[in-house]
C-alpha cells in the first residue's frame, strides 16, 4: 500500500523518502555496504544499530537561490532512507563507516565466532 506525496498531502510527503542503491560485498571478515546518497552532505547523515537493524538515513540539502522556484525537479523527495537486518554473524558494535563524494561505505565485520579458526592437533 502505497501512500500519494503531493503538495495537498504534507504528512505523506515527510513519511516518503527516496530509497538508496546499496552494493553489500561479502568476505571472509565480514560485509561491505556501499550506499550512494547524492547531494547528502556528511552532517546530513545518520547511521544507526537497534538490535540487529542497521538503518541508513540521509536528508538532502538541495539549495535554491531566494525567489528562484524549481519548475522541473527529478529528486522531489527531501531525503533516504534504508534498513538492514544483520544476522548474527556480524559484530554491530563494530560498525566502521566512510563517506566520501556522495557514497557512504560501512564496514561491518564479522563476530569472533564466526571467523574461520585453524583447529590444532594435538600430537601424542
Amino acid at each position: 500500500m502505497s501512500e500519494t506525496v503531493s503538495k495537498e498531502n504534507p504528512s505523506a510527503r515527510e513519511a516518503a523518502t527516496l530509497v538508496p542503491p546499496v552494493d553489500v560485498i561479502e568476505d571472509q571478515g565480514g560485509i561491505t555496504l556501499y550506499a550512494d546518497l547524492p547531494g547528502v552532505p556528511k552532517d546530513g547523515i545518520n547511521v544507526h544499530v537497534d538490535a540487529d537493524t542497521l538503518s541508513i538515513e540521509g536528508e538532502i540539502a538541495l539549495d535554491l537561490p531566494e525567489g528562484v522556484e524549481s519548475t522541473h525537479a527529478e529528486v522531489s523527495l527531501p531525503r533516504y532512507r534504508r534498513s538492514f537486518t544483520l544476522s548474527r554473524e556480524l559484530d554491530a558494535d563494530k560498525v566502521n563507516a566512510e563517506f566520501t563524494h556522495g557514497v557512504l561505505k560501512l564496514r561491518i565485520p564479522k563476530a569472533e565466532h564466526a571467523l574461520p579458526r585453524k583447529i590444532q592437533i594435538a600430537v601424542e
